[in-house]
């Protein structure tokens, strides 16, 4: 081992280079995919994701290849801690349009529940890059261990916020998926997105519980020269089989269940209630200021009094043209393919 190591064990070159390599590939599948599905306005998240992820594991390669140089550890630290709640922020958007898809049991606007998930997602990201860069640094040095010890606090309460966003978000889906099967309308469709979104969001979450583990082990006992504690600190395995792999996982299942395979382009574009058949009708209708509809997320309001009787289009089925392709469709096609008759 070198004189001086910024980390607390030999960091390994060729994993780092071999996951720089699979989470690349699976962004450039995401990248040809979203072309061809035409579903850049969901799946942006995942290749911002996936660009930032790759570029994490990129940077631990040239980190590996001098350990005494402080910027490629900080770089490398920030961009693999970001990259996974970028990638969370793909799943919200899915499920936005997974609840436009299926209107009649949306618990609340699809529209905001993105505004909803991304906010909050957003405010993890934000404190986990800023937190990440002052461990890093304070890491480095012993004049630096109060701001390694304020960024552990910190990145700790950022990771318990992130799995706090899953469950919530996973108890969505939840609901979601127990209302379709209530009412039989639980297409192959939509049971196939259900699943994805159950996998892909408890891979986060045992990513997030890995990483708090994680930062709490580093203030138990006698933390050494460099201020690690804990073996899921001291030894690289614990990072690519709970971190690195988990994420590959993630990354190449919604390669294999792209959402746009499952899911139309078009938000107003809808299940009817017999479950089999698409209809093109006018999109989530909330009569509500936009400003109440933010301040209100989930209609309190409407909850106890029900929602009104124009608002609920689907019950209205001769009103809207049926599409030609139907259920689980190889491709998502655009209106003007759509049967008017």
């Amino acid at each position: 081992m070198a004189a001086y190591n910024l980390y607390p064990y030999e960091p390994s070159l060729a994993l780092a280079i071999t996951f720089a390599v699979i989470i690349g590939i699976s962004l450039l599948t995401h990248i040809y995919q979203n072309f061809h599905y035409k579903f850049w306005r969901i799946n942006f998240f995942l290749v911002w994701g996936g660009a930032v992820f790759t570029a994490g594991w990129t940077m631990r390669a040239v980190s590996t290849r001098d350990l005494e140089n402080i910027p490629p550890f900080i770089a490398q630290t920030v961009l693999i801690l970001a990259g996974p709640p970028i990638y969370a922020a793909a799943e919200y958007n899915i499920l936005g349009r997974l609840m436009h898809y299926l209107p009649m049991h949306a618990p609340l606007n699809p529209s905001r529940v993105v505004y909803l998930f991304i906010y909050m997602g957003a405010g993890v990201e934000g404190l986990t890059a800023a937190v990440a860069t002052l461990m890093a640094s304070g890491g480095s040095s012993s004049v630096g261990s109060s701001n390694f010890m304020t960024g552990g606090v910190l990145i700790s309460v950022a990771l318990v916020l992130q799995g706090v966003v899953e469950c919530f978000f996973l108890s969505m889906v939840a609901l979601l998926h127990y209302r379709c099967v209530r009412s039989r309308m639980l297409a192959p469709n939509v049971r196939m997105l259900c699943i994805m979104l159950y996998g892909t969001s408890s891979l986060v979450l045992l990513r997030c519980i890995f990483r708090v583990v994680q930062a709490f082990s580093m203030y138990a006992g006698n933390c050494g020269q460099y201020y690690y504690c804990g073996a899921s600190s001291k030894d690289e395995w614990y990072l690519y089989v709970f971190e690195a792999a988990p994420m590959a996982l993630y990354t190449y299942w919604l390669n294999v269940v792209h959402p746009g395979r499952y899911l139309p382009v078009e938000h107003e574009r809808y299940l009817d209630p017999d479950g089999k058949t698409e209809r093109i009708g006018p999109g989530w209708i909330d009569e509500r200021s936009k400003a109440l509809t933010f301040i209100d997320l989930f209609d309190v309001k409407s909850a106890f009094r029900g929602r009104s009787e124009s608002s609920k289009f689907w019950l209205r089925p001769e009103e809207w043209p049926a599409c030609l392709d139907r259920q689980v469709r190889p491709s998502v096609k655009t209106c003007s393919e759509v049967e008017r008759s």
